[in-house]
């Protein structure tokens, strides 16, 4: 049975003018049955394309943007202008003014007493150490009994020299049996002389058995050892002079010109203690490599306190007052090796920026290189990066 085709431009007709059209044609029920059922489903097969292609051709609706969420919430203040005292904090070694080395002068004895050891205060000329003195002293006597011998030749010399002279050109006695006679007085009397310089030598290094301090002083460091033979030259003590320690501080070259002799500095120990010092001496040359000058700092520590040598140090050098601008110190940062601050610009953006720190008083620090119009974040810099958002809630003024 073949069925008519629709002229009509819809891509699926209305299944009532279908069906119509079928019984027209004089087909069976079962056949008409058929057709309806395949012209429902193909109906509905149009239905979902049609939709699913106005879907496609529908516009996206965007997605709205979601905000940006502050980093963090951060007090910020203005600097406040006051008047401090200006100083540079620099860092330092603690070495001794001058160490003296005490050594052995005698060789080849034997060490049988030390006396002194490190941390003791010895006066000048104080008894470190002693040397077996047996031996020097049985070569003392020898040359004490030698010189003894050259005197009684000497006298004998003298005396025969005395006669020939009384004799001398009466006949008694030949030119050159005189001679004889006077030169065998100078002999015996340079003998004489020689054996005084021995006798000399052997008393000095008697002298020598004994280790004395040079200078007073406190004993850095030994390495004398009971038993020891020591050579000459060995080293036995070392010796701080007068007790004496100095903070040799590294300034860099662009203050170095800042520092004078006379001026006075404070240095704080690792435990805290703050020790009185004064510039003794600015190093006229500036590191090739680190670019810093050493100033040389003499200390005045007192009788408990704990500075030592071989400390690093920070300390400061302090200036005449000034007036400067003032933020609270801990909105100052240590990065990259530079002293920063926080900055929060006017679409609450963080911005680091590196100053210049003048000087320290209480919990405010004087600093160059801010506007007075900026706005410092009090706490919290070092966990911001330049560019974040950040919720600010101003600090009350101090």
């Amino acid at each position: 049975m073949s069925l008519p085709v629709s002229s009509s431009s819809s891509p699926v007709a209305h299944p009532s003018g279908l069906v119509a059209r079928v019984r027209r044609a004089g087909a069976s029920p079962g056949a008409m049955t058929a057709v309806a059922a395949a012209l429902v489903s193909a109906l509905a097969l149009g239905w979902v394309l049609a939709a699913g292609e106005s879907r496609a051709q529908a516009p996206a609706t965007p997605a709205a943007a979601a905000p940006a969420k502050p980093a963090l919430t951060v007090q910020t203040v203005a600097p406040q202008s006051a008047t401090l005292p200006v100083t540079l904090a620099v860092n330092g070694n603690v070495a001794p003014w001058q160490e003296a080395l005490v050594g052995a002068e005698a060789a080849g004895l034997r060490l049988i007493e030390v006396r002194a050891d490190v941390g003791d205060r010895v006066a000048r000329g104080a008894v470190l150490a002693r040397f077996d003195s047996a031996p020097v002293r049985a070569d003392l006597a020898q040359a004490e009994a030698a010189l003894a011998e050259a005197r009684a030749t000497l006298a004998e010399a003298a005396a025969n020299a005395q006669r020939a002279r009384g004799i001398a050109g009466s006949g008694a006695l030949s030119e050159q049996a005189v001679q004889q006679f006077l030169v065998a007085e100078q002999t015996a009397a340079a003998r004489v002389a020689a054996q005084e310089a021995t006798v000399q030598a052997q008393r000095l290094r008697l002298a020598q058995t004994e280790v004395r301090a040079p200078d007073a002083g406190v004993i850095s460091a030994r390495s004398a050892t009971v038993g020891a033979v020591a050579g000459a030259g060995q080293e036995l003590f070392r010796l701080i002079r007068g007790g004496r320690l100095e903070w040799r501080a590294e300034v860099p070259s662009a203050d170095i010109g800042r520092v004078r002799a006379g001026q006075a500095a404070r240095v704080t120990t690792p435990s805290g203690a703050v020790v009185e010092g004064a510039v003794r001496r600015v190093a006229p040359t500036v590191d090739t490599a680190t670019r810093n000058g050493l100033v040389y700092v003499d200390l005045k520590p007192g009788e408990n306190s704990d500075v030592r040598a071989g400390m690093f140090v920070r300390g400061s050098f302090r200036f005449d007052s000034a007036p400067a601008l003032t933020v609270p110190a801990s909105a100052l940062i240590l990065r990259d090796g530079f002293e920063m601050v926080v900055l929060v610009d006017g679409e609450s953006r963080a911005r680091a920026s590196k100053v210049r720190v003048l000087g320290r008083e209480g919990d405010r620090v004087a600093i160059d290189g801010l506007p007075a119009t900026a706005r410092v974040v009090v706490r919290g810099g070092a966990f911001l990066t330049d560019g974040d958002l950040v919720r600010v809630v101003d600090a009350p003024r101090s």
